[in-house]
Order: structure tokens, then C-alpha cells, then sequence
């Protein structure tokens, strides 16, 4: 039931007991706040590193594509910001299969790096070759532990970050079930979106 908009003692528009509500509620919401700005965070990381990436697609049909993975995958983190703060349960959904998604592109990315490393010899290395050695199989090295690495933490970072966004969507169930409709109201119409 909505508040009454008639003023109570203290000449505020909420009784003593609905503030108690509110504040219960706001309590209750700090976890998927919370997790609203991990998104915020990951969307302006990652639209930073798309940003770079588009930077270098003048030269690289490879940036190009992972420049513009990057740019939906930034965009779908501030869209699941906005439902998380409005209390939508597609927010943690949305959110945790963006970083499945992100993480099949760096994975993918990668797996094309290292296969074009692995066919496409650089002329120049030859060359080096004759003045310094062999030099192509340290780049091979290298271009391996490299984006192995990137890998394997890729399934870390990415793979942590979609199960704790989907955790939230037991949390936003829970709020909406056992928060009143007013205050539901009341903070989706406060919230910055």
C-alpha cells in the first residue's frame, strides 16, 4: 500500500514506521548495488580498451572485430547496470552471460593470435635469424606463454565475474519478494539510471 501523502508529525510525508521500511529495504539492496557498480566499473574498462582497439582497425581487420566485441560488450554492462539499479531480475542474466561472452572473445581472439603466429612467419625474422639466431622459435615462445596466459586468466577474471553476477539474480528475486511495492517504487523512480 503507498504511503499516505499527508504530512506526519515531523512534517515529513513517510511515518516513523515506513522509514524504518525504507531503510530496511536500502540495507537490503546494498549487494545488488554493489553489484551495479562492478558493472559500471567493467563497462568503462572495457569501453576504454574497445576505444584503443578501434584506434588501431585502421591497420587491423582484427582490431576492427575486437574493438567492436569489446564496444557491445561495454554497452551490455551499462545496460545491466540500469536493470540492476531499476531491481530487474534480467539485470544479473544479462550481465553474467556478457562476461561468457566477452570471455569467448578474448579466448577467441587469442586462439586466432596464436594460430597466425604459428603460420604467417614474419619476413624480417628471417633476416634476423641470420645476424642473431633463432629468434623465430623465442617469438613462438613468447607469442604461446603470452596469450596462454591471457587465457587462462580470461577463464578466471571472466568466468568469476559471470558467476557472481548470476548470484545476483537469487539476491534481486529475494529483494523484490520481500520488499513492499511502495518502496520498490520509491527507489526505482530515485535511481540514477
Amino acid at each position: 500500500m503507498p504511503p499516505d501523502s499527508s504530512p506526519t508529525r515531523n512534517g515529513g510525508p513517510l511515518s516513523p514506521e515506513q522509514r524504518e521500511e525504507l531503510a530496511r529495504a536500502n540495507e537490503r539492496a546494498k549487494k545488488v548495488l554493489g553489484a551495479a557498480r562492478v558493472a559500471t566499473f567493467n563497462g568503462w574498462a572495457i569501453g576504454v580498451f574497445a576505444a584503443v582497439s578501434l584506434l588501431f582497425a585502421v591497420f587491423s581487420l582484427t582490431a576492427l572485430v575486437v574493438g567492436i566485441g569489446m564496444a557491445i560488450v561495454a554497452w551490455n554492462e551499462f545496460r545491466g547496470r540500469r536493470l540492476l539499479r531499476r531491481f530487474d531480475s534480467h539485470g544479473p542474466q544479462l550481465l553474467g552471460r556478457n562476461q561468457l561472452g566477452f570471455m569467448g572473445l578474448l579466448i577467441g581472439y587469442c586462439l586466432w593470435s596464436i594460430y597466425s603466429t604459428l603460420t604467417n612467419p614474419i619476413a624480417q625474422l628471417e633476416e634476423l635469424e641470420a645476424i642473431a639466431g633463432p629468434i623465430g622459435e623465442l617469438v613462438t615462445t613468447l607469442t604461446l606463454t603470452v596469450y596462454g596466459v591471457v587465457i587462462l586468466l580470461s577463464l578466471l577474471i571472466q568466468g568469476l565475474n559471470a558467476r557472481y553476477y548470476f548470484a545476483r539474480a537469487k539476491l534481486v528475486q529475494d529483494y523484490l519478494s520481500e520488499t513492499p511495492a511502495w518502496v520498490i517504487d520509491l527507489q526505482r523512480s530515485t535511481s540514477a539510471l
